[in-house]
C-alpha cells in the first residue's frame, strides 16, 4: 500500500461528506498526494540521516586506520549527503492551494511522488556503498570504494536538481 492510499484512508467521515461537494474532491485528492508527497520526503530525510551517521563511523574507522588521506572524499561525501537531506527536506511540494494561479494536474503530482519514491534507492545505494567501504577498507581498493560513496552522494544531489525540472515543467504546463 502507498503512503497515498494510507492518507486516503484517514479520512474522517465529515471528509468524506465534504469530499461529495463539487470540485472540492479534485482539492482534496491532490492535497492528499501532498500529504502523501510530504511523508515520503520526511521518510527519504530520515533514512539519508542514518547514512550520514554511517558515513561519521566510516570517517572515524579511516581514522582509526590511520587512512588520513581517504578523508577529503570521505568529508566531500558528507557534504553531498548533508546537501541531499536539506534539499529534500525543504523542498516544495509541487502544489500550494486551491486558489494558486498554477493549477497542477493529478497526474503531474504522481510523476513528482513517483519521483520522490525514486530517491529513497539512494539511500540503500549510498548505505551499501559505505558497509562495502568499511568491509574493504585495509584493502588495495579502499580508496574506489570511498570514491563510490562519494560519488553516489554527488548523483543523488544531480537527481535531486531534475526534480526540480520536473517541477518547472509542470507549472509552465499550468500556466
Amino acid at each position: 500500500m502507498s503512503l497515498l492510499d494510507t492518507v486516503k484512508e484517514e479520512m474522517s467521515g465529515f471528509e468524506q461528506l465534504v469530499a461529495k461537494i463539487p470540485g472540492y474532491k479534485g482539492y482534496k485528492e491532490k492535497e492528499q498526494r501532498r500529504d502523501a508527497d510530504k511523508l515520503l520526503r520526511d521518510h527519504i530525510v530520515n533514512r539519508m540521516r542514518t547514512v550520514k551517521t554511517q558515513l561519521d563511523g566510516l570517517q572515524q574507522d579511516l581514522i582509526g586506520a590511520g587512512k588520513f588521506d581517504l578523508l577529503d572524499e570521505t568529508g566531500s561525501a558528507a557534504t553531498q549527503i548533508q546537501t541531499f537531506i536539506d534539499r529534500v527536506r525543504t523542498a516544495p511540494y509541487g502544489y500550494g492551494g486551491l486558489f494558486d494561479a498554477v493549477k497542477v494536474k493529478e497526474e503531474d503530482l504522481d510523476r513528482v511522488y513517483e519521483f520522490d519514491s525514486a530517491l529513497l534507492s539512494y539511500a540503500e545505494r549510498i548505505e551499501s556503498a559505505i558497509s562495502s567501504a568499511r568491509e574493504g577498507l585495509e584493502g588495495e581498493n579502499a580508496r574506489s570504494l570511498i570514491l563510490m560513496v562519494r560519488d553516489l552522494a554527488r548523483e543523488a544531489n544531480a537527481t535531486f536538481d531534475e526534480r526540480q525540472d520536473v517541477l518547472r515543467q509542470t507549472a509552465t504546463a499550468g500556466v
